[in-house]
């Protein structure tokens, strides 16, 4: 059976990478793909690498033809799923939305980071969160929703909060971090997590052969990251742009409460992970003194964990990196609506990154 699928906010760099994954993807067909600055170009004039593979040309977000697909993926800014996934729920169009806008569990707390009211807070109590590795159970109740004839809504997780909750999460729920430390996080994204508009930020004169922190102490996924650790007010992230096009690294330093700082090993540690990660195709937890890199991972939908304690301080260091467009985005959309969808968790995805 072939799900038709729809991308709303095509033209953009998450969007784009989805309509890569979405073309190769055994079991979807792509029936629409919309832009409203882009309306009536052809998908492969824009992007000519999609030449011969789609005759496809972009449409206005409220293009009819959306709400006639199966299930339609949201590439779109903050608000701008506000206004879409009601719509499209109620027409029967299951939602897998990448954007921040049903993330937050409290939409108080999406109005005091995001700065704009929270028009269908009631969704917030249906919605599924998604990372899999880590809320598999939203998730699975998602599928058997679907399975009933629902549509569903599911909220993707950030790239920055995936690669960090990844790294950190099974050390959270294990109980070895101290319950009262601040979480620091230090993590590095290349420029296309900050969208396909340009600034001066950006903009190649201002990205190449420079390093920044940007959005210190305010970063909007700050509330994100603390929700899914379940460490709120006890999480200080700073994010830092460098000159890639996919990638991100963050390295997570988690203080241990004073007993698992003395009996930890790095080697315990990463047999702690890899149980925790058991079954899950996508992650994989370095042996003990590797640490990942973005170069390992870019392509892929896979995310690497790297682990190393600091004995001085009873620190636990813990690395994650992922490509940013997609375990970061489009291909964590997909691989959520492959679980919604009763279809093999992979199906789609690529599992290897691109070696050189």
């Amino acid at each position: 059976m072939a799900y038709k699928v729809g991308i709303v906010g095509a033209a953009g760099y998450a969007g784009v990478e989805a309509v890569r994954l979405v073309l190769q993807h055994p079991s979807f067909e792509l029936a629409v793909i919309t832009s409203n600055a882009d309306e009536g170009q052809r998908l492969d004039s824009m992007y000519p690498a999609f030449a011969g593979q789609t005759d496809l040309a972009f449409s206005r977000h409220d293009d009819p033809a959306v709400k006639d697909c199966d299930l339609v993926f949201l590439a779109v800014p903050h608000t701008a799923a506000l206004a879409q996934a009601p719509g499209l729920l109620e027409a029967g169009v299951t939602v897998v939305d990448l954007s921040a806008d049903y993330r937050l569990d409290d939409p108080a707390v999406y109005e005091q980071w995001y700065g704009a009211p929270h028009t269908s807070p009631e969704l917030l109590k249906t919605r599924a969160f998604g990372l899999p590795e880590l809320f598999a159970d939203d998730l699975a109740q998602a599928a058997e929703k679907h399975a009933a004839g629902q549509a569903v809504l599911v909220a993707c997780a950030g790239c920055y909060p995936t690669a960090t909750s990844l790294a950190a999460a099974p050390a959270v729920r294990a109980g070895l971090v101290a319950p009262d430390a601040t979480i620091v996080v230090d993590a590095i994204s290349g420029v296309t997590g900050a969208g396909k508009g340009c600034t001066a930020r950006t903009h190649y004169c201002g990205a190449d052969e420079n390093l920044e922190a940007y959005n210190v102490a305010r970063h909007r996924h700050t509330p994100e990251i603390a929700q899914i650790l379940g460490r709120p007010g006890r999480v200080l992230f700073t994010p830092h742009l460098a000159p890639l096009k996919r990638g991100l690294l963050s390295t997570v330093y988690l203080p241990l409460s004073s007993d698992a700082a003395r009996d930890l090993t790095v080697e315990s540690l990463v047999d702690q992970y890899r149980a925790f990660y058991a079954g899950r195709p996508f992650v994989q937890v370095l042996p003990a003194g590797q640490l990942p890199k973005t170069s390992s991972v870019a392509g892929s939908n896979v995310a690497q964990v790297g682990l190393a304690i600091d004995r001085a301080t009873g620190t636990l260091v813990a690395v994650g990196a992922i490509d940013n467009l997609c375990k970061g985005a489009a291909g964590q959309a997909v691989q959520c609506a492959n679980i919604v969808l009763g279809l093999p968790e992979t199906s789609g995805l690529p599992t290897a990154g691109l070696p050189v």
